[in-house]
């Protein structure tokens, strides 16, 4: 349900259930809270790329007949990850990278229908390649729900608040040129080239040195929404982290040597 595969510092997680529309089911959540906590301990990976199965979909957000009926009670857990799912109120967050302390960045390859809880998944990546027929959308009230995965708090911070309340009230979705034109994804690309693309910059970010990498993304995350005072103060506390590092030396070394730095991640 949830692949990876490496390919040097880089982790490329695909959602696997294309006939699903790769659907996030109790047990594909499960294994996705899993897998983004022993990546974000793992030390050789420097970035993560995700991507779903297939050229349908990137995922199409909860499964409607598995792990939304069980969420609102309609449906009694019926197996382990069933009850694993309802038992531990930290997966929803931890499949969702609905946490500030992720601090390893993630680009999303997006081949498809982002929908949903895809669509906040979406919204947690910091950079955004998508498929030229990809389509994005967050449908939940159409159905009596509401977004409960980040979006309610990550969109209107990402896109203009008006924008943001029209997607959300109304659950129209919007296409990729839209999403462009808004700001909510990077590139716009056939789709063969989607992923390629999103790899090749994983690489480039998996280069740099990792301490500034996810100390950066940690200030980004940690200062959305704080004062300036206090987005000052994590910015300051970052820079002493980082400043003391052995890859805050060998980096300008390296430039005034004219070579490529030999970072080692402390």
């Amino acid at each position: 349900m949830v692949l990876v595969t490496r390919e040097g510092a880089v982790a490329i997680v695909t959602l696997n259930r294309p006939t699903a529309r790769n659907a996030m089911s109790p047990e594909m959540m499960c294994r996705m809270a899993d897998l983004f906590d022993e990546l974000a301990a793992d030390a050789r990976v420097k970035s993560i790329v995700l991507t779903g199965s297939g050229d349908r979909a990137f995922c199409s957000g909860g499964d409607l007949n598995l792990t939304l009926p069980l969420l609102t009670g309609a449906r009694a857990p019926s197996t382990e990850w069933d009850r694993r799912l309802m038992e531990d109120a930290t997966i929803l967050d931890r499949s969702s990278l609905r946490m500030e302390d992720f601090n390893k960045p993630v680009i999303a390859a997006v081949n498809g229908a982002c929908l949903a809880g895809g669509f906040e998944i979406l919204l947690a990546t910091d950079i955004r390649i998508v498929a030229e027929h990809a389509i994005f959308g967050l449908p939940e009230v159409r159905h009596g729900l509401i977004p409960f995965a980040g979006a309610l708090v990550r969109l209107p911070r990402q896109i203009p608040y008006c924008t943001a309340m029209q997607l959300m009230l109304t659950g129209e979705p919007i296409d990729a040129p839209t999403a462009l034109r808004l700001g909510l994804v990077n590139a716009v690309l056939p789709t063969a080239e989607v992923l390629p693309h999103a790899i090749a910059l994983a690489q480039r970010i998996a280069d740099n040195g990792a301490v500034a990498v996810q100390r950066l993304k940690r200030t980004v995350q940690k200062a959305s929404g704080a004062t300036l005072a206090e987005g000052f103060a994590l910015e300051d506390e970052s820079r002493r982290v980082v400043m003391a590092t052995s890859d805050a030396r060998e980096g300008p070394r390296a430039f005034i040597e004219k070579r490529a730095p030999r970072f080692i991640g402390r």
